[in-house]
């Protein structure tokens, strides 16, 4: 008996015509992409109007601000020589042609160094006198941190001595309260030559006293959970120079 030809697969697809319709996809693709590119119009280029325009413009503005520098120099130099001519003492000359905005421009002050220059130091102020017609010129040192007792040791030791006398004695006395009259008696002696032109080799302490300031309260622990207080003493200090040498016997 003879053989039947065996008969492809219907199952399977042909390759080639696979192969086949992809290429013509592809194609199909290509086509339509190239179509969409020659419809699409082209991007438009910027326009450089504005870089123009500004480049136009900067000459104009800077044409502008030279003209405004010179209109402010010419009326800067308009103000030197009227200046100059009150100064000597002449006739402002006038001005020509003058446009409103000018004449409604208000005047420049002068400065205040131009002002102040040249001023003289006013004449030093009497001193203040006591009954007795004698100088007395004070100095007062308020809330020093040290107690009146130690305060009055000190200051009693300069009551009634001359000026360098007495800041000799304050230099070598050695107390911590010394330091704080020391500091009281220069004070004073720069009011009486700054203020009142005195000389410091003229004068001698008078009235030299300290009064007691307010009291600062502290506590400390003691045994057995006490606590006992702790008084951190103030003074008020006052210094009086005088060219009177029985005035320091008052106190």
């Amino acid at each position: 008996m003879a053989r039947k030809p065996a008969q492809p697969d219907q199952g399977k697809p042909d390759e080639a015509a696979v192969e086949t319709d992809a290429a013509e996809a592809k194609q199909a693709e290509g086509e339509e992409q190239a179509t969409e590119k020659a419809e699409a119009p082209e991007p438009k280029r910027p326009r450089r109007r504005r870089r123009k325009k500004a480049d136009e413009e900067a000459p104009a503005a800077e044409a502008a601000a030279e003209e405004a520098e010179g209109a402010k120099e010419a009326a800067d130099e308009e103000e030197a020589e009227a200046e100059a001519a009150e100064a000597e003492g002449e006739p402002e000359p006038e001005k020509e042609d003058a446009t409103p905005a000018e004449e409604a421009k208000p005047e420049r002050r002068r400065a205040a160094s131009g002002v102040t220059a040249g001023r003289k130091r006013g004449a030093a102020v009497p001193a203040p006198r006591t009954a007795d017609g004698a100088i007395a010129v004070s100095a007062c040192a308020k809330y020093v941190r040290t107690a009146p007792r130690k305060a009055r040791l000190v200051i009693e030791h300069i009551r009634g001595k001359p000026v360098s006398q007495a800041r000799a004695i304050l230099a070598t006395t050695p107390r911590a309260a010394s330091r704080d009259v020391l500091k009281l008696l220069n004070s004073a002696v720069a009011n009486a030559e700054n203020n009142h032109e005195l000389a410091a080799d003229e004068l001698v302490v008078g009235r030299a006293y300290v009064d007691e300031g307010p009291t600062l309260k502290r506590y400390r622990p003691r045994a057995l959970g006490r606590a006992t207080r702790i008084r951190k003493r103030t003074s008020h200090m006052t210094i009086t120079l005088t060219t009177n040498d029985n005035d320091g016997e008052d106190r």
